[in-house]
């Protein structure tokens, strides 16, 4: 296997099967206007060939006016109420939610009433259970679910899922995988956001940022958790109802095991590594959406690092969920894929509970 030929056109578009210029944008209902919302998927809406945000969802219709009003191909802004009575329904073909966690299942369930596809963030509820009822919820009623796993387009990533299914590290042995940031001081300093609330979030760094490694490590060895255990703390007074910290082990098939970290009071910094009996992979930065990735692999005596080209990881993702929208395709990552990671994460939880292995089912 030549590693040149995995990374020749290293952010080619290889899941595409629809030419945009063939069909109609897929029009989306975007619900939450919080700062992720306004500042990173809203640009990349706009910059979209495949896509276009039409209906604005938020708590005041002045929030959502001023914002539609500042929004190219936007043409409604409306309440959540107004959302849930139908208005605008027929101004958009599908939603994006980006509302705590806890709040998803309503929203999908009033759009799959109305037979709107759902690409919705992760993770997919507050609970495994309330999970499970979106992702039946969605399959009922006949809607595409996608959730909103945005490594999965990322080009190094795929990148690096090539390579280990191509044999270039062995068979893989590890996988490690970290994503922190100091949460109070680069994204939000209010003590009282949604994210510190357990009732809402449904966890704290393990939900909102642990779910990175431990969900690319699913995607990069193709394989999911046979048992998970891990510990959690928490030093600031604002992480009272949330872990701050969270760091886990991963069982996966054929005796392969994962060790993931993540924090809301660290230096920011994220990476993933796959090693294996013949080499290593290993991309970072992995998560933030700024930095240029790196993709860092060796093999017996050699080594190369490639600098992967930038790419709007938002724009790939709604790109990619309108190529499946209006193609034959299959849609994935879907709600079956988002549920096994809700259950390894309660599974993290109750193993740090009882200091055990915990099984998966």
């Amino acid at each position: 296997m030549e590693l040149s030929a995995i990374l020749e056109d290293s952010c080619v578009r290889d899941w595409e099967t629809v030419d945009p210029a063939a069909v109609e944008p897929v029009r989306f209902a975007v619900i939450g206007l919080g700062w992720f919302t306004k500042g990173r998927a809203l640009p990349a809406l706009g910059r979209s060939e495949r896509c276009e945000p039409s209906v604005l969802v938020s708590s005041s219709t002045a929030k959502a006016e001023r914002v539609a009003a500042d929004t190219a191909g936007a043409s409604h802004g409306i309440t959540y109420d107004e959302f849930h009575d139908g208005v605008a329904r027929d101004a958009y073909d599908a939603v994006y939610i980006v509302t705590p966690n806890a709040l998803h299942l309503e929203y999908v369930e009033t759009a799959a009433a109305f037979g709107k596809d759902v690409l919705c963030e992760k993770p997919m509820e507050r609970d495994s259970e309330r999970a499970a009822q979106l992702r039946d919820v969605a399959a009922d009623a006949g809607v595409e679910l996608m959730v909103a796993y945005r490594m999965h387009t990322e080009p190094a990533v795929r990148r690096a899922r090539e390579l280990v299914a191509a044999g270039y590290v062995g068979e893989p042995m590890s996988v490690t995988g970290d994503m922190s940031q100091r949460l109070l001081d680069r994204i939000d300093p209010n003590p009282d956001q949604w994210r510190l609330d357990e009732e809402l979030a449904g966890g704290g760094a393990l939900f909102d940022i642990g779910i990175y490694p431990l969900n690319t490590a699913r995607y990069l060895l193709d394989a999911d958790p046979l048992a998970v255990t891990g510990n959690t703390s928490s030093t600031h007074d604002a992480f009272d109802e949330v872990d701050e910290t969270v760091a886990f082990s991963v069982e996966f098939p054929e005796e392969v095991y994962g060790q993931c970290y993540a924090s809301h009071n660290a230096r920011q910094s994220s990476g993933i590594t796959v090693t294996g009996t013949e080499g290593q992979v290993r991309v970072e930065p992995a998560f933030f959406q700024d930095q240029a990735r790196q993709l860092h692999v060796s093999r017996g005596d050699g080594r190369a690092s490639v600098t992967v080209e930038k790419v709007d990881q938002m724009l790939e993702e709604f790109d990619y969920f309108a190529d499946r929208v209006r193609g034959d395709a299959d849609l994935y990552p879907d709600g079956d894929h988002g549920l096994v990671d809700m259950r390894a994460m309660e599974a993290v939880y109750e193993a740090a509970a009882t200091d055990r292995w915990i099984p998966l089912d």
